[in-house]
């Protein structure tokens, strides 16, 4: 027999016994199912991933050698949506919105004269926003670097032009867990 469970009290519970070649499924989504056949293998597959999903998970087996428990643990990243803008003040403002966790913000050159705020949102995500002025500024463009475990985004900013042009750089990263972004994931648990 082999059982996945989420830990909390009302949480989804998967279930296969073998000698009856039954499987049973208590408070779990469309979501959540077996990688293949229980059977030949007892990978939980959540497709796709959510926020919601993150949690401790349990593995469950019973055979004539024991009960064996394994555990796992999830942790959902979420890439965050970059923007670089400024406004008729002369002041740049490059925003990380809705990340998971919270992205850093930098200016190249670097500049002691930047200010930030943050907003959580209730879902776990946050928003950072990073603000320069560059009023009295000889610099000819200036960048914005947004360092995140999904990704990392340099946005540049020409500074000697009164219109919004803006150059994009994006440099690969890669997320060592899950990404949550436009692109739908897939997330399989192992016994072992």
């Amino acid at each position: 027999m082999v059982t996945w469970k989420k830990k909390c009290s009302t949480c989804c519970s998967l279930a296969y016994r073998r000698d009856h070649n039954e499987t049973r499924k208590l408070k779990c989504s469309e979501r959540m199912m077996w990688k293949y056949s229980p059977d030949s293998d007892p990978a939980l597959r959540i497709y796709p991933v959510n926020l919601g999903d993150e949690g401790n998970y349990t593995c469950e087996v019973v055979s004539s050698a024991g009960n064996f428990l394994f555990f796992s643990s999830l942790t959902v990243i979420v890439h965050p949506t970059v923007t670089l803008t400024y406004d008729k003040s002369r002041v740049a403002v490059c925003q990380a919105s809705a990340g998971k966790p919270a992205a850093e913000i930098s200016w190249i050159p670097a500049s002691n004269h930047s200010t930030a705020e943050e907003v959580h949102h209730p879902n776990g995500t946050v928003t950072r926003v990073s603000y320069l002025g560059w009023v009295n500024s000889t610099l000819p463009n200036v960048t914005c670097l947004v360092t995140h475990p999904a990704t990392n985004q340099i946005m540049s900013l020409d500074l000697s032009y009164t219109s919004h042009r803006l150059l994009y750089l994006l440099i690969g990263g890669s997320a060592g867990v899950a990404a949550v972004s436009g692109v739908t994931l897939c997330l399989i648990f192992r016994c072992r």
